[in-house]
């Protein structure tokens, strides 16, 4: 098998008669191309982007896997989302802290050597993102949990109620059925 690469196009082939396009052909196809528009970054600072994106986030599967575990899983799930909605659900063991409250609050409820993971309702919203920044400006360690209260909830993983906990099946756009995790 051989690798041709490009500036843009990487091509992998059988047989090793198989030609790269050219500069100019690549050239033209990325212009009317608006995923390659504009070109991909060079893998160094892909490497930073993406490595500092992991530092700031946590995915509902990562989440649910450290708490599962048992123990200390080393950090605390901070819901920042109003009564009413912590109500209508949250994660387990969750603490639950309205992002308005926070600067007021925060000092007294949460222990600042204990990393804090911050989510709202889901992707559509951003209150775990405005939640984590008044975290960090308070000097906490945070990490934002991706997805949500709506992807730990699609995902299938057990939530609370004023109720009690109960749980709903994963959802297949989201998860795989039938498995502990998404294997990524």
């Amino acid at each position: 098998m051989t690798t041709t690469t490009t500036p843009t196009t990487t091509i992998l082939t059988d047989s090793p008669t198989v030609k790269a396009p050219t500069a100019k052909a690549t050239t033209a196809k990325t212009a009317d191309n608006p995923v390659l528009r504009v070109a991909p970054a060079s893998p160094a600072a892909a490497a930073a982007y993406f490595g500092a994106s992991l530092a700031f986030h946590a995915d509902v599967s990562d989440v649910a896997t450290a708490l599962a575990a048992g123990g200390d899983p080393g950090f605390v799930v901070l819901d920042s989302r109003s009564t009413a909605s912590w109500d209508q659900g949250h994660v387990p063991g969750a603490v639950h802290l309205p992002t308005a409250l926070i600067p007021e609050q925060a000092e007294q409820r949460l222990d600042r050597s204990v990393p804090v993971v911050t989510y709202c309702w889901g992707p559509g919203c951003n209150g775990a993102t405005r939640a984590a920044l008044a975290l960090a400006e308070l000097g906490f360690q945070v990490k934002e949990m991706l997805g949500g209260f709506e992807y730990w909830v699609r995902e299938g993983f057990e939530y609370e109620t004023w109720e009690g906990r109960d749980h709903r099946a994963a959802d297949p756009l989201t998860a795989p059925v039938d498995a502990d995790d998404c294997g990524c």
